[in-house]
């Protein structure tokens, strides 16, 4: 029988970090000139999860500066809608991989009742 847990662990870790790196763009969308950044889940070896995060050097909106002196300003790349669909996919994820200790704990809990 594979044991799972590491996996799931790694996945759960690896979420962590995606929603950290989502919370960050989202505190600083309306700080100008800052860029997002991006977190990529990749397999691991020889199992589990990585995490490469990447910054994304896309440009902001540019705008008029507030201080009247017709010089513009570049605003954050971050757009808001891709940021909240990146947490809903977080939160499947992680709600999967929670889902998987939960049946793991389970199928064990079942085998030392019936070797019992």
């Amino acid at each position: 029988m594979i044991n799972p847990t590491n996996s799931a662990l790694s996945a759960l870790r690896a979420f962590g970090q995606k929603q950290g790196v989502t919370s960050h763009n989202v505190a600083n969308m309306n700080t100008d000139g800052f860029k997002k950044s991006r977190a990529v889940l990749e397999e691991g070896d020889p199992s589990g999860v990585t995490v490469s995060v990447t910054q994304i050097d896309t440009p902001g909106a540019l705008l008029p500066a507030d201080d009247g002196t017709g010089e513009m300003r570049e605003t954050s790349n971050v757009a808001l809608e891709e940021e909240v669909c990146s947490l809903i996919t977080t939160r499947h994820g992680f709600a999967a991989n929670v889902q998987t200790l939960k049946t793991w704990d389970e199928m064990t809990e079942e085998l030392i009742d019936l070797l019992a």
